[in-house]
């Protein structure tokens, strides 16, 4: 049956067709499985929310910006 597919080809030809489809298929199987895994839930994260309260937040909210980038100058000149 592939003879008859590929009766009015050439051979180089023929090989490269028959890579394209093989590649298709594979990129399509890694499709499926990655739609399958975002739906079944293996990429939600279940843990980082109950523990999110406990980690210190970098920069206070209730601070302006102006305030630290002169905490920072200030921390600059008495460094030098």
């Amino acid at each position: 049956m592939t003879h008859l597919l590929f009766l009015n080809l050439n051979t180089e030809m023929s090989v490269i067709i028959v890579l394209v489809i093989i590649g298709v298929i594979v990129a399509g199987g890694f499709l499926v499985a990655f739609v399958w895994a975002v739906r079944s839930g293996q990429y939600d994260d279940t843990y980082s929310p109950a523990v999110r309260m406990l980690f210190d937040d970098t920069h206070p909210v209730d601070t302006p910006v102006e305030q630290l980038s002169r905490k920072e100058t200030e921390k600059s000149k008495t460094k030098k």
